[in-house]
């Protein structure tokens, strides 16, 4: 797994690298793209330990996004993107609580007004 891990963040660094050489017209060497990727790994490590160490301080076992923001602290475009995204998921969480809602909403009124058609015809027969 480790290998696995390691072979796609060189895989992805050696993508964005393409991608800027092209749009600057300049080239990587293969040691370069090997070396910004094992950086990239090893940051991407310690950030991981970090936001697991921030959750333990709060005495959580899961990290949330207030540790996310706690880590990018210190890159204000980078805080500034987290602190966007993360008010877009928000609400587009409390919009599907809010689908939710309605659809079981309606789905219990539906099966109140079939229960109710089928006391009237249960109490139609007995009349019967």
């Amino acid at each position: 797994l480790f290998q696995r891990l390691k072979a796609a963040v060189h895989y992805t660094v050696g993508c964005l690298c393409q991608e800027v050489a092209e749009e600057r017209n300049v080239q990587f060497s293969k040691q370069t793209i090997a070396a910004i990727s094992e950086i990239t790994f090893r940051q991407c490590d310690t950030f991981a330990k970090d936001l697991e160490m921030f959750a333990r301080h709060a005495k959580r076992s899961t990290v949330t996004t207030e540790d996310v923001k706690l880590l990018a602290r210190r890159s204000s475009s980078l805080l500034n993107y987290i602190t966007q995204k993360s008010e877009e998921l928000a609400a587009s969480n409390i919009e599907q609580k809010e689908k939710k809602k309605k659809k079981s909403f309606a789905a219990k009124g539906r099966r109140t007004e079939e229960q109710d058609i089928a006391v009237s015809e249960s109490e139609d027969s007995n009349m019967a």
